[in-house]
């Protein structure tokens, strides 16, 4: 039944998402079948909520400009699994099972003691109004802001769930190694298209990535394969073997996504691909892959920054709309169910 209201709620995600992308302030699915999210729903119960939320994110990235990429990397990762619920957040205990243990989250994701922080000062100031969903959503477009991209509207208005899937978790979040085909069939499974899937892969312009999640990148046989930059991979390579790189918390060395112009927000990433400088996998086969049209998009980014910032802005709200939980609240820790 789940999964039937999910596909229900995509279908009127396509058909509503014009209206809204025109300028709606309202993008309502209907008769509470599916969330209805607006762009001023806290402007009565919470007018401080965008505001704490980026007086928060703005302490963290100037801490650790690394922690715009995981914030905004929490948000992808909980809209992909079951809709934009917050069920990322919640922690595992006894009788119940989250994602953060899932393969693509374990020892990976980062900010939830951001998250927190955010959400302790929300509840002071306006208890059990503002979801963890909503907080994760608007974070994730401050991050971008505060890295030097674009701003948006964010729609708020979703419920927090009560329910985790790490089923879904190690299924549904595409992997550092997919094929452009696999790309695809995830981002659709979730109602985005393909220059939606282009677009987001533009996050990876900021953020970091251990040498475990690019290591088909340093083989010899891919080293033979088309847009590969020989000097690139041998970099690559004198990093990961070496240890040279930065270090993260548990050890594991990591290199910047976009090693160009690693701590800002721009439509570098995609000029790195076309000289086949991607580091991940499920990066550079956008331009390798066979598909014309992830290759036209590349192309079209790497010459036209604007216009990977509108597409970029339009595509998180249409990821920032997938439907969630049918049932959900409002919940007073991020990490634990009421």
């Amino acid at each position: 039944m789940a999964k039937l209201y999910l596909v229900l709620c995509v279908v009127i995600l396509k058909l509503a998402s014009s209206s809204a992308l025109a300028g709606s302030s309202k993008q309502g699915y209907g008769d509470n079948k599916c969330p209805i999210l607006g762009n001023d729903i806290y402007q009565h119960t919470c007018p401080e909520a965008e505001s704490i939320v980026f007086s928060w994110v703005e302490k963290a990235v100037f801490q650790e400009p690394r922690m715009a990429a995981s914030l905004l990397r929490l948000h992808f990762h909980d809209c992909f699994v079951n809709g934009c619920d917050a069920s990322v957040l919640l922690d595992d205990t006894e009788g119940f099972v989250g994602e953060k243990t899932a393969g693509p989250n374990l020892n990976s994701l980062r900010g939830f003691e951001v998250i927190d922080a955010i959400k302790s000062e929300l509840e002071l100031v306006c208890p059990q109004t503002v979801s963890c969903a909503d907080i994760l959503a608007i974070a994730a477009r401050d991050s971008v802001v505060l890295s030097g991209g674009p701003s948006w509207e964010v729609q708020v208005g979703r419920k927090d769930s009560f329910s985790a899937n790490k089923q879904a978790a190690n299924t549904n979040i595409p992997a550092p190694n997919s094929t452009v085909e696999l790309l695809i069939s995830k981002f659709q499974n979730v109602g985005l298209s393909i220059r939606d899937m282009v677009a987001l892969s533009g996050g990876h312009t900021i953020g970091k990535a251990r040498c475990t999640t690019f290591s088909s990148r340093l083989q010899g046989s891919g080293s033979r394969s088309a847009h590969v930059n020989l000097d690139f991979i041998s970099s690559l390579q004198r990093l990961c073997s070496s240890g040279g790189g930065t270090n993260s918390n548990n050890g594991n060395t990591v290199a910047h996504l976009d090693l160009v112009t690693p701590g800002t927000f721009d439509n570098q990433y995609y000029v790195n691909l076309l000289s086949g400088e991607g580091l991940l996998p499920s990066d550079q086969v956008l331009m390798s892959g066979n598909n014309d049209l992830t290759r036209q998009l590349v192309q079209t980014y790497a010459e036209d920054p604007y216009t990977f910032f509108q597409d970029f802005k339009n595509s998180m709200l249409r990821m920032g709309s997938i439907p969630g939980s049918l049932h959900g609240n409002i919940r007073r820790k991020c990490r634990s169910i009421n």
